[in-house]
């Protein structure tokens, strides 16, 4: 057959239609109907023709069939066979012939193929059936497509490589490149892509062939990192709407503060900029915080890399086609927020595009600074910020007049208190024992005299151990401030003259009693050493303190916190009344959370708010110079004698204290349990601290632990040491006083009943005794005992850092000895309980001072049952 005609004229004598189903023919003849074929030419005997179907054109070659075939035709299409194109065309040559092309047809082998990638989502409901309920998915898909001068194709092709197309009334032949193709595929799947087995009407068929990433995480990243790349590479990218990874750039990141000085409080937004608008994070996130806390919690934020990112969705703005707006978030710039901004955690969701906080929280906006903010408003505040931020770096001098050379710690703890008094602020220099607090403070004292700000004197609250010292240090460091110690019966003579001086001091006993007095003076700045004299707010030290006016405040304490986040509180409570909220608020938000339930975002946040106004050095850390510190338990075990008695007094007191909680609960029977432990402490001791009865005699009968500590005193001082020995009992030191004394050993002592106490510190630090007996409430604080090298607690107590202090009498900057600390703890008693409730109190100060994990303290029925458990078997 030679031309058209004669091919239409054959095609008319055969049963053609029996070659098609119903189907075919029903959509060849609309196809027709529509005009939707072209006859191109004849070639090869064969019919050649395009047709134009529902998502693109496709080629058709149909031959006449033989051996009882009547008609042949293939075509581009996904079905291949004697389709509803191969009808359409077939129709088309019957109804209209077209002439064969006049031109012949140019062939094009060398066009590199165009990469199509088209990218969709599908949301979708399906039942889950361990929850039970209706959940949400998404199926995202990517379909990779290849466009050739305009048409699109993908897959491999089934049988002909070869694209016939007419351009301007040409007819063109184009090669598809299978070998570039391939390559295109290969550089997807190197990014990460598979191919997709399920399928999905994420994307239509004919977007390509589907592939997809396996999670959230790989999507974020491809859109962020690897779409951009493709895009310079020459890929075409379709993006359909609805496509969950949608995301728009964020230009930038804001922050706004609005202040109003006179009310103490700042209003601060916090945003990113996006399409030219500003947006609040702040009801984003606490959205995402209440709907999904558990990816928020501090524990999985630290398991996530900076850069990382989180998909963020923004209900309030849409895009022109009415779709939520996405952004992309690193982690990197969301965990200084949340860390720095932990009231998000603590609020309901609201719209307020605003978070309103008190005046010193603005310490916290120096921890943005990282963030590369535009920063709108609020200079004060952020110069407050940022002066407090560098306080510990931007030193200050050591003013003139000062008798010592200050260690660059010391320096430091000069330039912070420098810098809170220049923001109006107070603080806690929370100074190790031994680490100087009293000369930092001396120090920022004379700075402020020779700048002439200290037209007012300064008043320092402290023990009344501690009254000496500081008139010694005083005298020896600053000479040229006028102190005046108000002491003793005849300070009430004094107050007449009280302007005239630079520094008062009072003791936390006198000054509610001359209250009234030292309020009607102004005073420059007011400091309490040994603050956690004030760890409870309604005790009349407390309250006292509470009502002086002074330009600054400060606390000096070793130990800021004890035994509970509420001596925090009251501390706090002191500086910066209401900041930290009531006691109420305190514990709902902070204290319940943390100590019972071991909540980190709230320690977090607790610990964010506290640290510009806490200065908290260790002398591990600052004092490098201070030789090694070894701490030795010397167990110890109770006789038969001892072992009876506790057995006695254990049963009594367990059966007392049961009753007692059961009345009152566990909380209000602490009185009972402290005055029960106390008794089985005592036997651990020594049984005379029980019964008064017992012959004076020296035995072994009345105490192991005596017996035990007279032969280790015997073995240390033979070798040179020199001593302190604590205890808590002054009656016990008595007891070895007696034996010091039998045995002709020379000793020193220091109790709350004794009036001299300088004369026995000098006595021990010129050698002249080789043993310092001290109680551990007189003693614990105020005495530098450097010549010591070796520290004894005779007997345990609950507070670890009392425990601490005592030994910071001898481990502190001056000593250039090796220190030895031995605690005596009798095996299996009450006494062992202790020392293991003192690690876990300690975790809760380590927690929230010094950065530590879970602080979870707290004294449990468990604990009760440890504590007042009968002795196990006796040790061979």
């Amino acid at each position: 057959m030679s031309d058209l005609p004669a091919f239409a004229a054959r095609l008319r004598e055969l049963p053609w239609r029996d070659a098609f189903d119903s189907g075919a023919l029903e959509r060849g003849r609309g196809y027709a109907r529509q005009g939707r074929a072209r006859i191109l030419r004849l070639e090869s005997g064969q019919l050649v023709s395009r047709c134009q179907g529902s998502a693109s054109e496709y080629t058709q070659r149909i031959r006449l069939g033989r051996h009882g075939e009547p008609v042949v035709g293939f075509c581009s299409c996904p079905v291949g066979y004697n389709c509803k194109h191969v009808v359409a065309a077939l129709l088309q040559l019957l109804e209209a012939p077209a002439p064969v092309a006049a031109s012949p047809e140019r062939r094009i082998d060398d066009l590199p193929p165009t990469p199509v990638l088209s990218l969709g989502s599908l949301t979708f409901s399906h039942y889950d059936p361990r929850s039970r309920r209706m959940l949400l998915g998404q199926h995202h898909r990517a379909g990779l497509a290849f466009d050739y001068a305009g048409r699109r194709v993908h897959g491999k092709p089934h049988h002909d490589p070869h694209l016939h197309l007419e351009r301007d009334g040409e007819a063109i032949c184009i090669v598809r490149q299978l070998a570039a193709e391939q390559l295109l595929r290969k550089h997807l799947q190197a990014l990460g892509f598979r191919v997709a087995l399920r399928q999905s009407q994420a994307l239509p068929a004919n977007a390509g062939e589907m592939f997809e990433l396996p999670d959230q995480d790989a999507w974020l990243r491809f859109v962020r990192e690897q779409l951009p790349a493709l895009r310079e590479q020459g890929w075409q990218i379709d993006i359909r709407p609805g496509f969950a990874y949608d995301l728009t750039p964020v230009d930038g990141w804001y922050a706004e503060v609005d202040e109003a000085p006179e009310l103490q409080w700042f209003d601060l937004e916090l945003g990113i900029i996006v399409d030219g608008q500003r947006i609040s994070l702040l009801p984003v996130l606490l959205r995402l915080i209440r709907s999904t806390p558990e990816l928020f919690s501090p524990q999985h934020l630290a398991q996530r890399g900076d850069d990382e990112l989180l998909l963020v969705q923004l209900d309030a703005q849409r895009s022109s086609d009415g779709q939520a707006l996405q952004v992309m978030l690193p982690y990197g710039r969301l965990k200084p927020v949340l860390a720095t901004l932990g009231e998000l955690y603590l609020r309901e969701p609201v719209n307020e595009p605003r978070l309103r906080l008190a005046t010193p929280d603005a310490a916290r906006l120096g921890e943005l600074d990282g963030l590369d903010l535009e920063w709108r408003g609020g200079e004060r505040l952020c110069a407050f910020a940022h002066k407090l931020r560098a306080g510990g770096q931007a030193r200050v001098c050591a003013p003139a007049g000062l008798k010592a050379r200050l260690r660059p710690y010391q320096l430091e703890g000069l330039s912070w208190m420098q810098t809170l008094r220049e923001l109006e602020a107070g603080g806690v220099l929370g100074d190790d024992m031994g680490l100087g607090k009293t000369l930092q403070s001396l120090a920022h004292l004379l700075t402020e005299k020779r700048a002439g700000r200290l037209d007012r004197p300064a008043l320092v609250v402290m023990p009344t151990s501690l009254i000496s010292n500081w008139q010694d240090e005083a005298a020896r460091f600053a000479p040229e401030l006028r102190v005046l110690a108000l002491y003793g019966p005849q300070r009430h003579r004094d107050f007449a003259r009280l302007a005239e001086h630079d520094l008062l001091l009072t003791t936390y006993a006198l000054l509610p009693r001359d209250l009234e007095r030292l309020r009607e003076q102004p005073l420059h700045l007011l400091i309490l050493d040994e603050a956690q004299h004030i760890k409870n707010p309604a005790s009349k030290a407390a309250q006292a303190v509470r009502q002086l006016q002074a330009r600054q405040r400060l606390c000096l304490t070793g130990t800021p916190l004890e035994n509970h986040l509420g001596e925090l509180w009251s501390l706090f409570h002191f500086l910066m009344p209401g900041w930290l909220g009531d006691a109420r608020e305190f514990t709902r938000n902070y204290r319940t959370p943390i100590e019972k339930h071991g909540d980190l975002a709230r320690l977090a946040h607790l610990k964010a708010r506290i640290r510009p106004f806490l200065l908290r050095r260790k002398k591990e850390d600052v004092a490098r110079e201070l030789p090694a510190k070894s701490e030795i338990v010397h167990w110890v075990e109770l006789n038969d004698t001892q072992r009876d008695l506790y057995e006695t007094v254990r049963l009594a007191m367990d059966r007392k204290v049961r009753e007692e909680i059961e009345r009152k609960g566990l909380a209000r029977s602490q009185i009972v349990i402290l005055e029960a432990l106390l008794k089985l402490r005592q036997v651990c001791c020594d049984l005379r601290l029980v019964k008064d009865d017992l012959p004076s005699r020296r035995g072994a009968s009345h105490s192991s632990k005596l017996e035990s500590l007279l032969e280790m005193l015997d073995e240390l001082l033979a070798e040179g040491r020199r001593v302190l020995l604590f205890s808590q009992f002054t009656s016990m030191l008595a007891l070895i006083e007696e034996e010091l004394q039998q045995r002709h050993i020379p000793y020193v002592s220091l109790t709350g009943a004794t009036q001299d106490r300088r004369t026995p510190v000098e006595r021990f630090q010129s050698g002249a005794v080789p043993l310092f007996l001290i109680s551990l409430k007189a003693g614990g604080t105020g005495l530098n005992l450097t010549a010591a090298d070796t520290v004894i607690h005779y007997d345990p107590w609950w507070n670890p850092a009392a425990e601490s202090q005592a030994t910071d009498r001898a481990y502190r900057i001056g000593q250039d000895k090796p220190v030895f600390v031995y605690k005596l703890i009798a095996r299996g008693t009450v006494e062992e309980k202790i020392q293991q409730l003192q690690q876990r109190k300690a975790s809760l100060a380590a927690g929230v001072l010094e950065g530590g994990g879970k602080a979870d303290w707290r004294l449990s029925a468990e604990d009760i049952d440890a504590l007042f458990a009968p002795l196990p078997g006796r040790r061979r």
